[in-house]
């Protein structure tokens, strides 16, 4: 069969839709990461239900899938999987009979077991092995012998991962679920409890990775501070992060989705010590003010918070710091989002997001109600990013006249888009990079870029 796969929401689900490509490859079919085709024997949404915005975009996926599937275009098959189908699936079912299948977010190798002996319209390969198509021609994907999900069964640890993002760079899932229980988020309940995987097979995983040509990996999971409370009975993130470094032949490696509460000493120490860890930290701290961060129950208060990134710049002098806020919350009135503004100004990240609080069923913050109007969540959204270009840009210019080294993300028109250190893929800002003379390092190589200019979220610059 020719199969289609959509991953919507975070990199966490980029990796099981990578997992479940590998499957579906290695039983003969041809796998493609493309949003906008149409022409596909089966088609899986690779569905995100984190917050409102999020629900809403999976939603008009599937519908839009169902409006090609009933147009007849091909006797097609539409699969709906990932945390939206695992909250929602009766609901959907019913609501959605267009949709042939549901599955959840641990299903993964039931979807690769239902379609391994189907056979579509156009076969599209040769032999016995699948291919992986890649979306754009600056995207590659590989076949690797890596481990499907953190879960000890033997047949997913056997399974094969093909890569979705530029070949050069690649998410490491280093657990799977969530112990915390903030009071807004709904994970922990359509993902389950944390489950580290071991440091050994993490390690291997990164050898396997950066020999095929893998340059940058980004530690990821739900809550990557928590990493072995689980299965070694401390945290051991520090000692992750050192192995990662000193193991695997990453030139990069970068630390995403890290916890204030109880944030490990030696994890902090271990970007520090090593120059091959990005000097980013990505810590999504959610608010300042102590009220709300009780409601929250996010374990830390406004003083620990001021602590924790005065810590962060101690030990790390250069340190880029990315965090994500979250307005409107019950409770955030005037002067409550007023200091979670002067809070912006004063810590002046180097990276931001804000979003807008979203009731979700099922969470202890639910039987609050949402007493804050969408019109003031959106005012608040909006002023406070517009606090935060500012700051972006005082940063960016920071940096001219600068000699940093970048990786080359892709080729566009007459430029380079590479990043620095202080920037991850998809979400941080981008280095511009003029070609004259038709001189084009290859995409996945590093270079060294003179920083000349700079924008609220871009730099420019001219290679060295």
């Amino acid at each position: 069969m020719r199969i289609n796969i959509i991953t919507l929401g975070c990199s966490k689900n980029t990796v099981d839709s990578e997992n479940l490509a590998g499957h579906l490859a290695a039983a003969g079919h041809t796998v493609y990461f493309d949003r906008e085709r149409n022409d596909c024997d089966a088609v899986i949404i690779n569905t995100c239900g984190f917050i409102g915005d999020a629900k809403e975009q999976s939603i008009e996926a599937i519908l839009q899938q169902i409006g090609v599937k009933m147009r007849g275009r091909k006797a097609r098959r539409l699969i709906v999987c990932g945390c939206l189908a695992e909250r929602y699936r009766d609901e959907l079912r019913t609501e959605m009979p267009e949709v042939d299948e549901w599955y959840g977010v641990h299903e993964w190798m039931e979807i690769a077991a239902k379609l391994k002996g189907v056979k579509g319209s156009e076969k599209g390969v040769k032999g016995s092995e699948g291919t992986i198509v890649p979306a754009s021609k600056h995207l590659s994907s590989h076949s690797l012998s890596l481990p499907f999900t953190p879960s000890l069964s033997s047949s997913i640890l056997a399974s094969r991962r093909q890569l979705s993002t530029p070949r050069h760079y690649a998410y490491l899932k280093v657990a799977e679920g969530c112990n915390r229980s903030c009071s807004y988020c709904a994970i922990p309940l359509i993902r389950g409890a944390h489950h580290s995987r071991p440091i050994d097979e993490l390690v291997e995983e990164g050898k396997r990775l950066v020999e095929s040509g893998v340059k940058e990996l980004l530690v990821i999971s739900q809550d990557t501070t928590y990493y072995g409370l689980d299965i070694y009975r401390q945290r051991r993130l520090g000692e992750l992060l050192g192995r990662l470094a000193t193991e695997t032949g990453a030139p990069w490696i970068r630390l995403h989705y890290t916890y204030p509460t109880s944030f490990p000493e030696d994890a902090i120490e271990a970007i520090a010590r090593h120059a091959n860890i990005c000097n980013y930290i990505d810590i999504p701290l959610q608010h300042i003010n102590s009220h709300i961060l009780n409601s929250m129950q996010r374990g830390i208060d406004r003083e620990g918070t001021l602590r924790l990134i005065e810590r962060f710049r101690q030990l790390i002098p250069d340190v880029a710091i990315r965090t994500t806020l979250i307005v409107g919350y019950p409770g955030e009135g005037e002067a409550e989002f007023r200091e979670l503004m002067d809070f912006v100004r004063e810590a002046r990240f180097d990276r931001m997001g804000c979003f807008a609080y979203s009731p979700e069923e099922g969470t202890a913050a639910y039987r609050l109600g949402d007493p804050v109007a969408e019109e003031v969540k959106e005012a608040r959204v909006g002023e406070l990013m517009a606090l935060q270009e500012g700051i972006s840009l005082e940063v960016n210019r920071s940096r001219i006249g600068r000699k940093l080294r970048c990786i080359v993300d892709r080729h566009e028109g007459d430029y380079l888009v590479c990043r620095t250190e202080y920037d991850s893929p998809e979400v941080d800002d981008e280095v511009l990079v003029r070609l004259h003379g038709g001189r084009n390092p290859l995409v996945g190589t590093f270079v060294n870029v003179h920083i000349t200019g700079a924008l609220e979220n871009d730099l420019t610059g001219t290679l060295v």
